[in-house]
């Protein structure tokens, strides 16, 4: 059994490689080949050649059948094309920006996404809504309308080894500042989606498993469990010895918080992942706890350049002096607002009858 992945130098990429491996497979990886990493065995073969033009893509390509397609990376629509006829089964990887709300959450009424979002919530309709949201959207029309026995997977945010935009280190960099404070919008009480890059993989892998029930579906995936933005920055701290004091403060205001909650508001984006678990089974590998943890681990031992490519890619400029001036503006501010006099009852009567005798009437007169 031949199968290819596209992509596979990525942050699930050598899970999925491997996890292929030790189903008996044997292995090809499509990509540009400009990075390697130890992860991918030596029986792996590379074809190198850029998978995001369709001239390129059928370069590469030319000649070669495949009982197994897992594409990860690349423009999926011009491989899903390009691969018609020369694969048994293809299954791709999206995500879940396709969903209306997602990059915008005033596109719906009432604003925000549903808690939790289901397969067959809506996608993104017209590039004048979202042209990014409806291109991945039109992505996954286009790979079912050439693959129909086709499984897809709209990927969370994802984190863990190789990430290119770790919202972890923003959080971890700060701990080894020693900075005694962080900032969190509207108390770091939103939930999003996230999945560990180990168990985004067996997610993937599991189509292979089960490639009749499987066929034609689109899934959410993503960690079975979800912190807060809160619990995820007390979880990273506390792996490092350290504890913040989180800083609370309205979203508008909380800019420094940016790069470490990667949304450009609040509202919850929390996908609903029980379709893959009841139809395939799917169950975490490493749990939340862990993977945040191992991520934090990965990252210690990776460590960025301080002011390096990574942390630019962050946009975190980790502006301390500016972080303890908003603090203070915040506080006195929040202090100021605190006197400003406003009489509310500090005592309500039980709204449900409570009688104390048999027959009594209650502290109503009901």
């Amino acid at each position: 059994m031949k199968a290819l992945v596209v992509g596979g130098t990525g942050p699930t990429g050598p899970y999925i490689v491997n996890g292929l491996l030790a189903r008996g497979f044997d292995v090809a990886i499509f990509h540009r080949g400009t990075h390697e990493i130890p992860e991918i065995p030596p029986e792996v073969e590379h074809i190198h050649g850029d998978p995001h033009f369709k001239e390129t893509i059928e370069e590469s390509l030319k000649g070669r059948t495949f009982d197994l397609a897992i594409v990860t990376y690349g423009r999926v629509r011009f491989l899903a094309e390009a691969l018609v006829g020369k694969v048994g089964r293809f299954v791709s990887v999206g995500g879940v920006a396709s969903y209306r709300g997602y990059m915008r959450a005033g596109a719906l009424m009432p604003e925000g996404m549903p808690v939790a979002v289901r397969e067959d919530d809506p996608v993104v309709a017209s590039e004048e809504e979202h042209r990014f949201s409806y291109l991945i959207a039109q992505t996954e029309e286009a790979v079912l309308e050439h693959h129909p026995e086709a499984a897809h997977f709209r990927y969370p945010h994802v984190y863990g080894p190789r990430q290119l935009v770790p919202r972890e280190w923003s959080i971890m960099r700060r701990v080894l500042d020693k900075r005694p404070c962080m900032i969190v919008p509207d108390a770091g009480l939103s939930l999003s989606t996230h999945g560990y890059v180990a168990n985004l993989a067996h997610a993937v892998l599991l189509a292979a498993d089960k490639p009749k029930e499987s066929a034609g579906q689109i899934y959410n995936c993503g960690d079975e469990i979800q912190f807060t933005t809160s619990q995820i920055i007390e979880t990273i701290a506390a792996k490092m010895g350290h504890r913040f004091e989180l800083i609370n403060m309205p979203h508008q205001l909380a800019l420094p918080s940016r790069p470490y909650v990667t949304a450009s508001s609040t509202h919850h984006r929390l996908m609903d992942i029980s379709k893959i678990k009841e139809q395939l089974g799917y169950r975490d590998v490493v749990p939340v706890p862990e993977a945040l943890g191992l991520t934090v681990d990965w990252l210690l031992e990776n460590r960025p350049e301080p002011g390096g490519d990574l942390e630019q890619r962050l946009q975190d400029p980790f502006d301390y002096e500016g972080e303890d001036r908003l603090i203070e503006a915040w506080q006195q501010a929040s202090k100021a607002v605190s006197e400003v006099p406003f009489e509310i009852a500090s005592h309500r009567p039980h709204p449900y009858a409570h009688p104390k005798k048999p027959g009594e009437r209650d502290h109503r007169n009901r």
